[in-house]
């Protein structure tokens, strides 16, 4: 690529028909022609070899373009075509140089070349400048019209058109000589017409028009004025003989090309006049494209971004020899351009430092204005495609434009849905925080949840309106909807856990309020226990109730659901004495000998209680208690469960001895496992159970009101310390004499002292009369093994007290300390219900029982 004076050129396609894709690339650059849009125009020029082209370009456009030297000969200067840019032409203006026709460089074979480039010219040019001679205007064969007629009838006869001559024409072709090629862009120009005319046989719209430019060179003293009519009449006959679609019969040339006609001097003969000539007509290409302009139709052309693309297509549909769709191909260049531009844009967005970070920052949590800024970056993306892409095809501009915008959000929605989860999820914990902030204030619990759960979805809805793209028609919907489920699912673990306290809470007062209660009357155990017991269950249930009520009156429960909760509380309370009776009943055996043991059996006797009345009341009590615990009365129904227990176990217990068995066996109330007129749930005991208490009750404490009667009458007679009178006169008549001895003699009341405080305190270390209880045999054996060292133990005691110092409190006397050891065990205890102890006037009487 040459680059001289602010002009730069380029061999476009060499003489082989090679396509220089690199030299056009480097040229598009250099000249900028990517920014300039559709601000650009391509001038062409074709005409004879050696006819002065590049030397008209030059003077014409300021090019560098390679002019044959004359004083070498005349041959071939340029080959194939090249192309430059104008200097100091505005707009931007790409001027191509065609290799000459009728070269003897190509001899024979330069035809098909020759067709190809003009068509090429033609295809891609604004402007065609047709190079002929002046002395060549009205001559029959050098204006080519034979050829034109027999080319023109060749391609109108198919129904595509087709860019090719027949081979038969080929000769008529070369027939022509060196005149018909002077001619030969009007040839192209005329089925350029035709293919256009071929696209629209509806009448459609009209392709752009092409400006054809008839250069005139070495004008001979003729007037212009009397060669351009020539010229225009014999190119309307060619036109008008034509054969065209029935659509365009008679549609005139200019609806297709503007003609136009200049003259110019002899370079050679007349050098200043031909530079003056050209000055003027490089005038009439400045803002060409403007209307009204050389090039001021503007209707299909490729823009300046697409220039080299297009220009590669049309040269290998030529070189193909295919069908040369003009609006066909216009649709693909775009397609192509457009689809480049729009993966530059979508690169230049996956590069965009703003995009990445937006990217980063939505994986850690919610973007303030995230949806702002990404539709800022997505809609400056979008706009420079449209700038660059505004010149092509609308529709396929319109497309690639979509599907652009689709590419970008489906880049970016992965950071808006994690922007929406970030957001769902920030909004669910503010909304726990307050929800249970307002709920620990005291405020009611349905309208602490309609107000927070109101409040924090308008706030998601706030922050997915910050988040939402606006080129996106993306809804939050679902978004929503899960956050609002989210919510509902909080809000009813809340209440649940709520309620559940409440209904604890309730439930544990009414154990505390019924359980203690409910066994204190279960022990008393009278016709008024159930009585008793139910108005304590009502007043408690009501009090439970009605304070719960008033709690969820909070909740806003529907009224179903407020009466189960209200009803599980009253059969809680049921359930709690019915438990308690059901574990008193569990117990009753113990409970009725603890009864009988209690009130009925003391445990020290005088010798004179009524032991066979007390049994009999004490029995009687603990027949109504096993009466009591018999069933659950709960509902105030009438039963005879007393009068069935009173009849079956102590009213016929006497008769009962003169029925046999079988006759028992029928009358018998308690032979059944069920009570009358009692359902099986509220039964705690059963009447085969009851009577098996009963009986095992009775054998329990018979021993025991059997070894309190022994204990009574041993305590009778302990009663009875004193000798008969008789024998206390006896003692007095007899015992006279050693009685006045004593009374001589004191020291021997003093030994008879100190032997029985011995004999006493021996009694009491020693517990005799609790050795000699197992029998005398093994007292006597116990008592011989622990006599010494009792003994021992005692005078010990007494060296100890002889040793210690005056200034010490004195010990307590001998006697005292024996008569506390006699005072402490004065009785001896018994375990449970099974001993019974008499005690009268400091003497002990124990019996003991079996073990139960």
């Amino acid at each position: 690529m040459d680059n001289d004076a602010g002009c730069c050129s380029t061999q476009l396609i060499d003489g082989d028909g090679t396509f220089n894709v690199t030299g056009l690339e480097k040229f598009m650059k250099e000249v900028k022609l990517g920014e300039c849009g559709l601000s650009y125009a391509v001038v062409s020029i074709m005409g004879p070899q050696s006819s002065g082209k590049s030397t008209l370009l030059n003077h014409l456009f300021g090019t560098n373009f390679r002019e044959m030297d004359a004083f070498k000969g005349r041959s071939q200067t340029t080959k194939g075509i090249w192309m430059a840019r104008c200097a100091g032409i505005e707009p931007t203006t790409i001027v191509m140089d065609l290799e000459g026709t009728d070269g003897r460089e190509r001899g024979e074979d330069d035809t098909a070349f020759e067709k190809q480039s003009a068509l090429f010219a033609l295809a891609v040019s604004d402007i065609v400048l047709i190079n002929m001679w002046c002395h060549d205007i009205g001559r029959e064969q050098a204006a080519n019209k034979p050829l034109l007629k027999t080319v023109f009838q060749v391609n109108c006869v198919s129904s595509v058109f087709i860019f090719r001559f027949p081979p038969s024409d080929y000769f008529k072709w070369k027939a022509m000589g060196l005149i018909c090629r002077m001619t030969y862009g009007i040839i192209w120009a005329m089925v350029k017409i035709l293919r256009a005319l071929s696209l629209t046989p509806d009448g459609g719209s009209f392709p752009r028009k092409t400006t054809l430019m008839f250069v005139i060179r070495d004008k001979t003293r003729t007037p212009l004025e009397a060669l351009e009519p020539v010229l225009r009449e014999d190119i309307q006959k060619i036109w008008n003989a034509v054969p065209k679609p029935c659509a365009h019969e008679e549609t005139p040339l200019s609806e297709f090309f503007n003609v136009e006609v200049v003259a110019l001097s002899s370079y050679e003969e007349k050098e200043e006049q031909f530079k003056q000539q050209v000055a003027d007509l490089r005038k009439r290409f400045f803002h060409s494209i403007n209307p009204g302009g050389l090039a001021g139709d503007r209707r299909g052309v490729v823009p300046g971004s697409g220039f080299s693309f297009s220009a590669q297509q049309i040269w290998k549909v030529i070189k193909e020899n295919k069908d040369l769709d003009l609006p066909a191909h216009k649709v693909m260049v775009a397609t192509v351009r457009c689809e480049e531009i729009a993966n530059e844009r979508y690169n230049d967005f996956i590069q965009n430092q703003e995009w990445l970070q937006l990217e980063e920052a939505s994986h850690s949590g919610r973007v303030p204005r995230f949806g702002k800024r990404l539709s800022s970056i997505i809609g400056n993306c979008l706009s420079g495609y449209d700038s660059e892409a505004v010149y092509f095809d609308e529709g396929v501009r319109t497309a690639k434009r979509r599907h652009l915008e689709e590419r970008l959000l489906q880049l970016v929605q992965p950071a808006f849905q994690s922007i929406l989860g970030h957001l769902r999820s920030e909004t669910l914990d503010k909304f726990k925080e307050a929800f249970d902030k307002a709920l620990n204030g005291g405020e009611g619990f349905a309208a602490a949840a309609h107000s927070c759960k109101q409040h924090f979805v308008n706030l998601f809805d706030e922050g997915c309106a910050d988040s939402v793209i606006d080129q996106a028609n993306w809804d939050t919907y679902k978004a929503r909807s899960k956050l609002v489920r989210d919510l509902d699912e909080y809000i009813a673990s809340v209440r649940a856990a709520k309620l559940a306290e409440l209904t604890s809470h309730y439930e544990a007062k009414l154990n505390e309020a019924l359980s203690g209660p409910v066994e204190a009357l279960l022990d008393s155990a009278s016709d008024e226990t159930w009585p008793s017991i139910r108005k304590l269950l009502r007043r408690e249930s009501q009090s439970a109730v009605s304070g719960l009520a008033s709690d969820l009156s909070g909740f806003d429960l529907d009224e179903q659901t407020r009466g189960k909760m209200l009803a599980k509380l009253e059969d809680h309370a049921r359930s709690v004495v019915e438990a308690k009776a059901r574990e008193e009943a569990g117990r009753i055996l113990i409970r009725m000998k603890d009864s009988h043991d209690a009130d009925a059996m003391p445990r020290v006797w005088t010798g004179k209680e009524d032991i066979r009345a007390i049994t009999k009341f004490a029995r009687s009590a603990s027949l109504k208690l096993l009466s009591v615990l018999a069933v659950v009365r709960l509902d105030d129904e009438p039963d005879d469960i007393d009068k069935t227990l009173c009849l079956a176990l102590v009213e016929n217990k006497s008769s009962s001895s003169s029925t046999n068995d079988n006759s028992l066996a029928l009358s018998d109330p308690l032979a059944s496992s069920t009570w009358e007129k009692v359902p099986s749930s509220k039964t705690l005991i059963t009447p085969v159970q009851c009577k098996s208490m009963w009986r095992q009750f009775q054998m329990e404490t018979e021993y025991t009101v059997s070894q309190a009667i022994a204990a009574q009458e041993a305590s009778r007679r302990s009663n009875n310390w004193l000798p008969p009178g008789w024998a206390i006169i006896a003692m007095v008549v007899l015992g006279f004499n050693e009685f006045m001895t004593l009374l001589r003699n004191p020291l021997y009341l003093a030994v008879l002292f100190v032997g029985f405080l011995v004999s006493k305190a021996l009694w009491v270390q020693l517990d005799i009369p609790n050795e000699f209880r197992h029998g005398i045999l093994p007292g006597i054996l116990s008592l011989s093994s622990r006599f010494l060292p009792t003994v021992m133990n005692m005078l010990r005691k007494l060296a100890e007290e002889g040793n210690r110092p005056a200034s010490q409190a004195n010990p307590p006397p001998v006697s005292n300390t024996i008569q506390g050891a006699s005072r402490s065990n004065s009785s001896v205890s018994s375990s449970g219900s099974s001993r019974v102890t008499v005690v009268e006037n400091g003497t002990e009487y124990s019996s003991s029982a079996k073990d139960d």
